[in-house]
């Protein structure tokens, strides 16, 4: 039996398409995940006015709670999704299980609503041991 040479050898060649739909599902994800990231800041509030405070950039897990001034009750986002104000602590748990201690809350309300309904967040931070609490505000146009 005779042995071919050379010239028939086979070359070991990759298979690019499985990498090519991992590139693409990639793509997709991070499209997806900044859309709705931008959607939690985008709910239309007219922010309270602060005449001092500082701007803070962290690498911390953020979770932005918007209050949307609406007919009593009012609406409590939890990101983008709504959620009833007797769940809030509940969702607030899972949230903290997920980042750990890094969990920062962003309370973004409309300058109408009373502290009141405010107020139940900022407890359920405090009894879990949520300490990050920031309100977002927009400076005011006399503070320079």
């Amino acid at each position: 039996m005779r042995i071919p040479v050379g010239k028939h050898r086979s070359r070991l060649e990759m298979n690019m398409t499985p990498m090519i739909d991992v590139v693409f599902l990639l793509i997709i994800f991070f499209l997806v995940s900044s859309h709705l990231a931008k959607q939690e800041v985008q709910a239309e509030l007219s922010l309270p006015v602060a005449d001092t405070g500082e701007e803070q950039e962290t690498a911390h897990r953020r979770l932005t709670i918007n209050i949307i001034a609406t007919e009593n009750p009012h609406v409590i986002l939890f990101g983008t999704r709504p959620i009833p104000p007797q769940n809030l602590k509940t969702s607030l748990q899972q949230e903290q299980k997920r980042a750990g201690k890094d969990l920062e809350v962003r309370i973004r309300s409309d300058r109408e609503i009373p502290y009141g309904d405010v107020e139940p967040i900022l407890v359920a931070c405090a009894r879990l041991g949520i300490w990050n609490v920031q309100f977002a505000v927009i400076q005011s146009v006399d503070a320079h």
